[in-house]
């Protein structure tokens, strides 16, 4: 992650309300407006943080919340499909006997692998929520 995605992160994570004006984070990391800005498209566009705006109000709120990471994963696990599907098209069209086909469908095999392996894990997770709030009610 670079080093001001993981600044604004933080900053983000470590405040009560888990939101954030861009006039807070230029404030509170004394950087630019057009760091912020550029930071926020890149954490919103891998689902690390979302925007909110205050109902009547003009400014944008940066927000961090219990989905983070689930959100996070849910992107990566998709970007993870497609790379893994262009890997297995990459590898026919070569051919499996030539060196790059052979990259190409290892490459495949691999990020299959890591997309079923996050199936899974996302499975777990929402039958740990699911337990976790039926023993609430």
């Amino acid at each position: 992650m670079p080093r001001m995605a993981a600044r604004v992160l933080a900053c983000l994570y470590v405040t009560d309300s888990g939101n954030l004006t861009a006039a807070d984070l230029v404030q509170r990391l004394r950087v630019s407006p057009a760091s912020i800005s550029q930071t926020v498209a890149l954490l919103e566009q891998q689902g690390l943080l979302k925007r909110e705006r205050t109902p009547g109000g003009r400014r944008e709120r940066y927000v961090v919340d219990d989905e983070l990471w689930v959100r996070s994963t849910l992107a990566a696990l998709h970007m993870n499909d497609h790379l893994a599907a262009a890997s297995q098209h990459a590898a026919e069209i070569l051919g499996a006997a030539t060196p790059a086909g052979a990259r190409f469908g290892v490459a495949a095999e691999f990020l299959h692998l890591v997309s079923a392996s996050l199936g899974q894990v996302m499975e777990q997770w929402q039958q740990n929520q699911a337990d976790r709030n039926a023993g609430r009610q």
